[in-house]
């Protein structure tokens, strides 16, 4: 996997943007979190530019920022049901 740069970087996340097998990998970063995603550079032409622009669409970043807050729910959720916490 190849490290091609920060899409963006905040106090509270990081997106980074890799490519590995004709893929663009995307992870966001997020406290103890993370989300990946993988898609086809040819997909996007092989336009780096234009997957930058997806990871800054501010609805897509919202929906992506309310998975992170589910996923710290349920890791909560279940800490507390197995009495872990």
């Amino acid at each position: 996997m190849r490290y091609v740069g920060d899409i963006a970087t905040t106090e509270t996340y990081k997106i980074l943007l890799y490519t590995w097998n004709e893929k663009y990998i995307v992870k966001i970063e997020a406290g103890p979190y993370e989300q990946l995603y993988k898609v086809n550079q040819l997909d996007f032409l092989g336009d780096e530019t234009a997957i930058r622009e997806v990871f800054a669409d501010d609805v897509f970043l919202k929906s992506i920022f309310a998975r992170f807050q589910q996923m710290h729910a349920d890791f909560g959720e279940v800490l507390h049901r197995l009495d872990l916490l």
